[in-house]
């Protein structure tokens, strides 16, 4: 697991919910906002969102829509006035949650749609997700990929771990726990990041590295870690 400072973590187990579709015991869907039926959002921005992570606002979760409503005023029984709504600002997905009072729907959708999110977290940035199966037709292994590999060796070595890898790119933080011992200069797993974007998955069973590629997953290149240390 990824951990950077002040508690980053939690937005790492979020955004891995989000990536792969799924919702978080303790959290609703990021990114969760209501409205007012006028088109006028109520949301966790980053100050508030930090203050949360700190400790000094407590017993609230900044993508409850409940939290949110609470905490702009709308409590108990009045935060069934409220519109509730949820956007993926990965897949750009927008999914009404409940309609209340006035559909504003498309009102909150456009203002989701052109929201900057580094208002919302600022360390993340926003990127396009690549189906490393799907996005890439052609995939051919280079020896600068089986380079990459051998850093991404020294770091982590599982599927699992290359969908992290590219969820921390999305981070920019002032320094990453538990890497001391990674050498590489910048973000720890950027050999993950970089061989995903190619069309590249690794896998290791405890012995053999394989690259996986192309719209079929197949084997495009194995090796043992004895074998990926000849290399370069």
């Amino acid at each position: 697991m990824m951990i950077g400072k002040d508690g980053n973590v939690a937005w790492y187990r979020t955004f891995g919910a989000v990536l792969a579709g799924r919702k978080e015991k303790a959290m609703c869907k990021f990114f969760s906002l209501v409205s007012d039926g006028n088109g006028k959002p109520y949301y966790f921005d980053w100050p508030l969102r930090q203050k949360v992570l700190s400790g000094e606002l407590k017993n609230y979760e900044p993508d409850s829509h409940t939290s949110i409503a609470d905490y702009f005023g709308f409590k108990k029984e009045k935060e069934d006035e409220l519109n509730k709504y949820e956007y993926n600002p990965f897949l750009k997905k927008f999914e009404v949650d409940q309609i209340n009072t006035k559909d504003d729907s498309a009102k909150i959708e456009k203002f989701c749609k052109q929201l900057d999110f580094k208002k919302i977290i600022e360390p993340v940035t926003i990127k396009k997700i690549i189906h490393p199966f799907q996005d890439i037709e052609s995939v051919k292994v280079m020896d600068e990929d089986i380079a990459l590999l051998k850093e991404a060796n020294s770091v982590w070595n599982s599927v699992r771990d290359s969908v992290w890898a590219q969820i921390g790119s999305m981070f920019a933080l002032p320094q990453w726990k538990y890497c001391e011992k990674v050498t590489v200069k910048g973000y720890p797993f950027q050999a993950y990041v970089n061989l995903w974007n190619k069309g590249l998955v690794p896998s290791f069973d405890g012995k053999v590295w394989r690259l996986h590629g192309g719209k079929d997953a197949k084997v495009l290149w194995e090796g043992t870690v004895a074998q990926l240390g000849k290399k370069g």
